[in-house]
C-alpha cells in the first residue's frame, strides 16, 4: 500500500532544492556559465533575470491572450538568439513549452488540479477542464515547435549541452 501511494504521488512532494541545478540566487545573463538546458522546463520559474523578463507576459486564460502572450514570447526568443544569448533564448522556448503543458492541464482538469490531496493524491477526473484552454494550448505548441526547430537555436543548444549539460 506504501509504495502504491508513493507512486500516485506528484513528483513536486519529493523534490530536492539542493541537488537542483538552477539556483534563484544566481544572474544567469552575468554567470551564463551556470545555465543547464536540462529537460523540458526545468528552471523555468527560477532562473533570473529571465524569469522576470518572460514570465510578466506568460498568460493563457483565453485564446486571444495566448495569441499574444506567446507572439510576445517569441519576439524575446528572437532577440535573445540575436544577440548570443542561448541561456535566454532556451529560458523562452521554456516559457512556450510551460503554456502549452499548463494550458493543456486546464484543458483536462478543472480548475488544473489534477491530485486529490486531501485523498492521498487520487488522480482527479479527466475531461472536466475549460475547453477553450485547449485553444490557448494549440497555439502555444505551434510557438514551442517554432521555437525549438529555429536553426540557429538548435545550434547552438547542441553546443550548449555538449560543453556544460
Amino acid at each position: 500500500m506504501q509504495k502504491e501511494l508513493a507512486s500516485r504521488q506528484p513528483g513536486y512532494l519529493k523534490f530536492d532544492n539542493d541537488s537542483y541545478s538552477w539556483k534563484p540566487d544566481i544572474d544567469y545573463r552575468q554567470q551564463p556559465e551556470k545555465y543547464r538546458v536540462g529537460k523540458g522546463e526545468q528552471g523555468v520559474l527560477i532562473c533570473e533575470p529571465y524569469k522576470s523578463e518572460i514570465g510578466r507576459y506568460w498568460r493563457f486564460k483565453s485564446k486571444e491572450i495566448a495569441e499574444q502572450s506567446s507572439a510576445t514570447i517569441f519576439g524575446l526568443f528572437e532577440g535573445y538568439l540575436k544577440s548570443g544569448d542561448f541561456a535566454g533564448a532556451d529560458m523562452a522556448r521554456k516559457y512556450l513549452q510551460m503554456g502549452y503543458t499548463r494550458a493543456r492541464r486546464y484543458a483536462n482538469y478543472k480548475g488544473g488540479k489534477k491530485y486529490n490531496a486531501q485523498r492521498d493524491y487520487a488522480l482527479l477526473e479527466r475531461g472536466t477542464g475549460d475547453p477553450e484552454k485547449a485553444e490557448s494550448a494549440k497555439i502555444f505548441y505551434r510557438r514551442w515547435k517554432e521555437a525549438e526547430s529555429d536553426p540557429v537555436y538548435s545550434a547552438m543548444k547542441k553546443v550548449w549541452k555538449n560543453a556544460r549539460g
